[in-house]
Parts: C-alpha cells; structure tokens; sequence
C-alpha cells in the first residue's frame, strides 16, 4: 500500500522543510508548493490525502485555494495562519478546512493531527453505520441516498460530501437531537482534534442551500443549549 500523500504549502521554505522533515520521519509522502496556484496544481495532479495550507500565500491566498480545492481533489485540509481572530477561522471552517492551527505550532502536533485525520473514514464515502434505503421525503426536500443527491423541488442542490453526511444522518433519525459531540463523532471521526464550532458553521451553510428561509429553518431545527435535529416528519 502507497504511503498517504501530505502537500504541505507555505511560502516560509524554512517552515516548509521542517514541516516536511517531520512528515517524512512518520512515513508519509510530502509535496512542497510556496504559493497557492502551485499548491492547487500540484493537488489536482497528486491528489493528496492531506493538504497543509498557510493562510497569507501569494498569487493565491490560502482561503481561495481552499475553495477551489473541493472542485479538483477531496483532501482533508489543515488551515495554518499567524492570525488569532476568531473570524479568520470560522472563514476558513466555513471554505472548507477541517482544522486549523495557529503559527507557531509545534510540528509535533501537527502530525499529531494529519495521523488523526488519516484514521477517520474518508469524508468522501459513505457511513458505515447508517442504512441504506429508497429516496426520502420531506415537504419539498428530496434525499435520494442512493443516488447520493438531494433535491429541491426538481433541482439538485450542491452540497459537499460532509454537509450530505450531515444531511444523511440527521433525516435517518428525524425528531431525534444530536450534540456538536455526537455529530463530530459520526462525520468527523472520534479522532477529531478541531474547534466543535465546525458544527455550526456547516450547518449554517446547509441551511442557506435546504430552507427556503434559513432564518426560520424547516428542515434542520436547533434546540438550544443541546444541539440539532431533523425538523418534519413529512
């Protein structure tokens, strides 16, 4: 079995050759790029496992990169950044990184984390532990499971494969309330290491692509001071 693929991208070399001294020492294939369209690129030629990507990147900047990483590969993505503002990471959550670490940080625990990642199951399949069944409906809202498509109406909405996973598990058990914890730990994995506010950012996106008024969302409720459920039950 080939090693898992890491593309590390960053444009301090000096990080970089570090990072990548670390991530070799573990057995993992490494990938160098310094600006971002190098890094997306060498992701759609490669397609790695994991990319670690800075945020302040020339030509290209790490936000931007993410974004247009899910359209040419499905890698886990660890956002690196020397900003602390919590709004630089919700905006990087919300593009699609899994995690984030804030410069400096130790390489340690950044291999720490892409060894995590690496042991969940692929964000891209399916999960194990849900049944497969016919299309489902509720009010306008189509989930075709099969056909790993949901609908509104007649039109297929774009939705990446965490926000179906999501969408999956959350109408398998419709009236049922899930925590941020439980829902981390069946689409992320119980090895993930990232800020549980992913949950909601994701949720939030999924709300502007499912309701007709995501202010008022039908579909996905929020109890509060508990977490999410699936709001009809036809």
């Amino acid at each position: 079995m080939n090693p898992p693929v890491v593309l590390v991208v960053d444009d301090e070399q000096p990080l970089v050759d570090l990072v990548a001294s670390y991530l070799k020492r573990e057995g993992y294939q490494v990938l160098c790029a310094y600006d971002g369209l190098t890094a997306l690129e060498m992701a759609e030629r490669e397609q790695p496992d994991v990319v670690v990507l800075d945020l302040m990147l020339p030509a290209l900047d790490g936000l931007e990169v993410c974004r247009r990483l899910g359209a040419i590969a499905d890698p886990y993505v660890i956002m690196l950044t020397a900003r602390v503002d919590e709004t630089d990471k919700l905006i990087g959550l919300a593009v699609g990184a899994d995690d984030y670490l804030t410069k400096p940080f130790s390489p340690r625990e950044l291999v720490a984390r892409v060894k995590a990642m690496l042991r969940r199951p692929h964000r891209g399949g399916p999960t194990p532990t849900l049944p497969s069944s016919p299309a489902r409906q509720f009010l306008d809202l189509t989930i075709d499971l099969n056909a790993h498509e949901v609908r509104s109406g007649e039109t297929a909405l774009i939705l990446t494969p965490r926000e179906f996973e999501l969408v999956r598990l959350l109408s398998t058990y419709p009236r049922q309330v899930f925590t941020r914890d439980q829902l981390l730990e069946r689409i992320w994995g119980d090895d993930f290491f990232g800020d549980e506010h992913v949950v909601d950012v994701h949720i939030s996106n999924l709300r502007r692509k499912l309701e007709p008024n995501p202010a008022a969302p039908r579909y996905i409720e929020t109890v509060r001071g508990v977490g999410y459920r699936w709001g009809p039950s036809s």
